[in-house]
């Protein structure tokens, strides 16, 4: 589980109205992180990206094959980094990394904290209009990590896991409980997770009543 790619962008505008976006990312070839991300890197929209819960973002290379089967035209857009975000790695998807995992990478150390909800930005730089839809539905997600310790992160750097406190918690697992699909026993064990992003915890324990 290597870095392939590293992810960096600065403001920019997208859509219609031309609304402030950091989704153009250009790769790099080492970054310095602390507690709100790759320094330099641009988070427009501070309510859904970036902060302390959402200071990185992955996306898996396999929802890449998946979103150029389903749209064949878009093979020559679909590559890594386009989605917008930072972390690209080999073999980790949805369904192996989970909410809490604590890597060492590089000389940082970061936590899974939630799955990314995508949002209309994605339709729009792929001028695809169901896109967003597509990848919500299939759970193609991606996710966010929190910083634990700052670093640099240099292209081939490892991902060593060094502690998985949910085993059963994947992230495709969370996207279920998020979207209604999970059972009630695997929904309270996944909204009491360590490590779980608060604003989820909360969220999630106001739609099922849990506390």
């Amino acid at each position: 589980m290597k870095v392939i790619g590293l992810y960096t962008g600065k403001l920019n505008h997208i859509g219609e109205k031309r609304s402030a976006t950091g989704i153009y990312k250009q790769s790099v070839n080492q970054v310095s992180v602390d507690e709100l991300g790759i320094k330099g890197d641009i988070q427009a929209d501070k309510r859904f990206h970036g902060g302390p819960e959402k200071a990185l973002h992955q996306y898996a290379l396999r929802s890449y094959e998946k979103i150029i089967k389903r749209y064949p035209l878009l093979h020559r857009k679909a590559k890594p980094g386009m989605i917008g975000e930072n972390l690209s790695a080999q073999e980790m998807n949805e369904h192996n990394v989970c909410i809490g995992d604590i890597y060492n990478l590089g000389t940082a150390i970061i936590q899974v904290s939630s799955p990314r909800i995508p949002c209309w930005k994605i339709d729009a730089k792929f001028k695809q209009p169901d896109l967003n839809r597509f990848i919500s539905e299939k759970r193609l997600n991606g996710w966010y990590y929190r910083v634990l310790q700052s670093g640099e992160i240099t292209i081939h750097d490892e991902f060593q896991l060094q502690q998985q406190p949910n085993p059963h918690i994947t992230i495709d697992t969370m996207l279920k409980v998020i979207h209604g699909q999970a059972d009630n026993q695997t929904t309270e064990l996944a909204i009491h997770a360590v490590g779980l992003d608060p604003q989820w915890q909360s969220r999630l324990q106001k739609k099922y009543h849990l506390a």
